[in-house]
């Protein structure tokens, strides 16, 4: 129950925040983004220290740990991939084209006899 209260207490923090931005439109800009930010920072402090929100924290270090072992490609295995992308992308446009064109020629000329 106590989670519970704690969450809702974050997503009043937030509606806060949120509701500063509105509520101080005649100050200036930065003190308007920094209500925000002000109610998004502490929304999500009191929302740290409930145990949905230490379950967020385990499962984001261990994405980060996930991401560094993955193996990035280099700078010209990505050059070549998108230009082989880019190459099969042109190849299907004048495949498509090229149907295209030649069911209208066997439709209208052919079948209809339209010219």
């Amino acid at each position: 129950m106590a989670d519970k209260l704690k969450f809702a207490l974050a997503l009043i923090l937030i509606a806060a925040g949120v509701a500063g931005f509105y509520l101080l439109s005649e100050q200036v800009l930065v003190l308007r983004v920094l209500a925000v930010l002000a109610g998004v920072i502490s929304g999500a402090a009191v929302a740290w220290f409930t145990e949905p929100g230490r379950r967020f924290a385990v499962f984001l270090k261990e994405t980060i740990t996930e991401t560094k072992k993955v193996v990035w490609p280099t700078r010209k295995e990505t050059m070549q991939m998108t230009g082989i992308v880019f190459a099969f992308v042109l190849a299907m446009a004048v495949f498509l084209w090229l149907t295209d064109k030649s069911l209208e020629w066997v439709l209208y000329d052919l079948v209809l006899g339209w010219k």
